[in-house]
């Protein structure tokens, strides 16, 4: 049974989706002015893999994620490139897809852009007008808070409450300070349609409401972002889209969490603000495993929970997948016919199925769900060493494909075992994270690693066990890893 975290309701409830088996589902995509960073990461990557998930289900999914690529940003950044809104929003949303696919964040099933929404959204500020909701004032069209008595219930704060030490927009002509814009006249060079108010564009809130209106319906199951989209945007949506339609609006509202550098929040001001496209660009690795490693690293924290990125969180995630990719290449090269192993093997993958299930359930708990996979990792490993049959050594392999799939790992048919990059702290070089002199590789090769594995099978021979210790430390350090087997020998992998 399927439990959701509502951030409207503030508590976990069993999904309920308005028509059986179907899911309608929207999250707000990126405002296209920039390169995207690693809260547009986690934002995307949380709602691809609840998407994934409830498919995973037998659920029929109608995913939604926008484009906003009209707002005062984006003629801003034109403004100071010399270009038209038209010409960022299209550099910026090229460069958000290319960042998704080397995450392998699937597109979304619609991708509607506001541009393409102004009759929707203009016919819905009619509706706020007509029902006493908005009210005009030279050029611009506001929503008047006060209309709507259940304004604040997301964010569970009062009207009066919101208003301290909020963002709002500055004109003293409103009726209220929190009244929002849903339509602004146009000034001089600036994108501009026509509408009864006279040439103008849309505010930021009303475009979300008009496309997920449009193309999920008036009230749907699933909406979604960044904790920081709670107030002011998502409860301005809610008033907004109640007061027009009469109904409820979205019946689950899914939040992730922030995300932290080195345990401070992420932002310019501190000078650890990076883009999804600067984690690749310091990267070593090839561009699908630098995005998977990112994948796992942010699945391994809660998406309600905030997320601490760091060099050594990348580092342990590489190694942990360094473990499972060792292992499928066992798989494809089982010892012997063997089959010892099969029916252990077929238990160890009920017990993961029924505790893979269990942990997505329990509000996608990704973290407890990749525990899940390393406890099976660590049975298959064993499994192999008593002998697994060729068709077991397949299952196995399958069930890591398929229940990785649903998280958006282990879907790599290569990869390289080389060295995790390791990055000093900034403020300790003097550098940012993209910089390549903040980057130490390994310089053990292969046959220098053999040659100490050796060293140590001949002192463990010999009982010398303290030199085995210090053999193994030092290899540890050199983030290499020996696995002791049954019989004496022992592997290693980076």
């Amino acid at each position: 049974m399927l439990k959701i975290y509502n951030t409207l309701s503030g508590k976990k409830e069993v999904l309920e989706p308005l028509e059986p088996k179907t899911i309608r589902m929207y999250a707000c995509g990126v405002t296209v002015y920039d390169y995207s960073h690693l809260g547009h990461a986690r934002s995307a990557l949380v709602f691809d893999v609840i998407r994934n998930y409830l498919r995973f289900n037998g659920y029929n999914v109608t995913y939604v994620r926008n484009f906003t690529d009209v707002d005062d940003k984006i003629i801003k950044r034109a403004s100071e490139e010399g270009k038209t809104s038209a010409e960022i929003a299209e550099k910026y949303l090229l460069a958000y897809q290319e960042d998704m696919k080397l995450l392998g964040v699937a597109p979304a099933d619609v991708e509607p852009k506001a541009t393409e929404h102004i009759p929707d959204i203009i016919r819905l500020i009619q509706i706020l007008i007509e029902k006493g909701h908005a009210y005009r004032l030279n050029g611009d069209v506001y929503y008047e808070v006060k209309t709507y008595p259940g304004y604040g219930r997301l964010s569970k704060r009062k009207a009066e409450d919101l208003l301290a030490g909020a963002r709002v927009e500055v004109d003293e002509r409103k009726r209220n300070p929190m009244d929002f814009a849903l339509w602004k006249s146009s000034k001089p060079g600036e994108p501009a349609w026509d509408s009864p108010w006279g040439r103008g564009r849309p505010g930021w809130h009303i475009e979300c409401s008009a496309m997920s209106i449009r193309h999920l319906g008036e009230t749907f199951d699933i909406h979604g972002g960044g904790m920081d989209l709670i107030f002011p945007h998502h409860e301005n949506e809610i008033a907004q889209s109640c007061a027009a339609t009469g109904k409820e609006f979205a019946r689950y509202w899914v939040h992730n969490g922030f995300v932290q550098i080195n345990q401070e929040k992420m932002s310019k001001s501190l000078g650890n603000f990076f883009t999804i496209r600067e984690i690749f660009e310091k990267s070593e690795w090839l561009d699908h495993e630098t995005g998977e490693t990112l994948r796992y690293f942010m699945l391994t924290t809660h998406y309600r929970s905030p997320l601490d990125f760091s060099d050594q969180s990348l580092q342990e995630a590489k190694n942990a997948l360094n473990g499972f990719y060792d292992l499928f290449k066992r798989l494809k090269e089982p010892s012997g016919k063997k089959s010892k192993g099969d029916k252990p093997l077929r238990q160890a993958v009920e017990r993961l199925a029924d505790a893979f299930r269990q942990a997505m359930d329990d509000d996608f708990n990704t973290p407890v769900a990749i525990a899940e996979l390393q406890k099976f990792r660590g049975e298959v490993n064993r499994l192999l060493e008593i002998g697994l049959s060729h068709a077991a050594c397949n299952e196995a392999r399958e069930i890591f494909r398929s229940h990785g799939w649903v998280l958006g790992l282990f879907q790599l048919d290569k990869w390289q075992f080389n060295p995790v990059i390791k990055v000093r702290r900034a403020e300790d070089v003097g550098v940012g994270l993209n910089d390549k002199r903040a980057q130490v590789v390994s310089i053990l090769t292969d046959t220098d690693i053999q040659k100490k594995v050796d060293e140590r099978n001949e002192a463990r021979r010999r009982k010398d066990f303290k030199l085995a210790d210090e053999i193994r430390n030092f290899l540890t350090s050199q983030d290499v890893i020996v696995e002791d087997r049954p019989d004496g020998t022992s592997r290693w992998k980076r």
